[in-house]
Parts: C-alpha cells; sequence; structure tokens
C-alpha cells in the first residue's frame, strides 16, 4: 500500500483487514493518533484525509491508498506549532491531553467544511452564502470529539480565537 502522511511518501505492506488507525500507530509510529474507543464515537483517531477529517479507526487503511494522510505529528510547520496548537495550550484547551491530537485535526477537518460552506445539523439557515460559525455551530461540528477531562470551554476559545484571527484572509465570521 502506498500513501502520502504527512506530506511524505510511504509505501507497506499489511493485511488488508488492517484499519488506518493500526497502521498509522502500530505499523508506522505515529502515535499521536489516539486508539480510544475503537469504534468511531470518541474521536481521539480522527485524521485529515485529503484535507477531510475522519475516524481512523472505522476505515480500512487500503481505501486510502495514494491519497494525502495528516496525523497529529502533520500539523505544526518547521517554523514551529500550527497555531491551533499555540492556542489550545494559550486557552487550556487540553488537559490530560489524549483527546487533543484528535480534536485539533478534528478542529482543522472542520474549518475546511466552513470554507466550503457544508452545512451542519445547527446551521440556520441553508442557503446563505457562508455558515456562520458561532458558538452553538462550532459545538455541533466538534461534538464527535469527546473530551473526558471536560475541557470544552478552552477548547471552543482555542478554536474560536484561531480562527477569527484567520477573518479576513477566509471571509469568515466566528461569534462565540
Amino acid at each position: 500500500m502506498k500513501f502520502t502522511i504527512n506530506g511524505e511518501d510511504v509505501e507497506v505492506q499489511a493485511d488488508i483487514r488492517t484499519s488506518l488507525l493500526d497502521l498509522l500507530r502500530n505499523i508506522l509510529g505515529f502515535t499521536g493518533t489516539k486508539k480510544g474507543c475503537d469504534q468511531g464515537a470518541c474521536g481521539a483517531c480522527t485524521v485529515l484525509v485529503d484535507g477531510e477529517r475522519i475516524n481512523s479507526c472505522l476505515a480500512l487503511a487500503i481505501q486510502y491508498q495514494g491519497r494525502s494522510i495528516t496525523t497529529i505529528e502533520g500539523i505544526a510547520s518547521e517554523s514551529g506549532l500550527h497555531p491551533l496548537q499555540q492556542a489550545f495550550v494559550e486557552c487550556e484547551g487540553f488537559q490530560c491531553g489524549y483527546c487533543t491530537p484528535g480534536q485539533l485535526c478534528s478542529a482543522i477537518g472542520m474549518m475546511h467544511e466552513v470554507d466550503r460552506n457544508v452545512p451542519s445539523a445547527a446551521t440556520k439557515d441553508l442557503s446563505a452564502a457562508s455558515v456562520v460559525l458561532d458558538e452553538i455551530e462550532l459545538r455541533e461540528r466538534m461534538s464527535g470529539n469527546l473530551c473526558r477531562c471536560g475541557a470544552y470551554n478552552g477548547i471552543v476559545e482555542a478554536i474560536s480565537q484561531t480562527f477569527a484571527e484567520s477573518e479576513s484572509e477566509n471571509e469568515r465570521r466566528v461569534r462565540a
């Protein structure tokens, strides 16, 4: 199987029944992606595939051959932390840190959805030119990622702060 993981081309031999999560963690050593429930309910295993968030515990690795996969290890750049990672630190958006990799990947994927004007269950105006990412919308979109420590307020603040700072660049309004 061939993949691009965090910008690097990777070729690996694995059983075709191997989940993407197990391939990443157990075979390739990307242990930042966590195994929580192994049922797609907690979001700890969230990674980005071609910019879209998925629960890697529910995905067979073979399904994603030839695709670009980003794990938490690929979020930061050589110049430092991703702005969202920095905001998680500043806003106390994590406590134990177990859910943090999935939260970060999910939030980045969520913003790609908002950029594409993909509605959620909380979107009020489906015909609007853009999604207004207020607190209700943000919490709905992040509801698939659980934090057992209860750091939700810091997580919401970090996401709001990060993407509000890029408001003019992305023509997006964040109201939290």
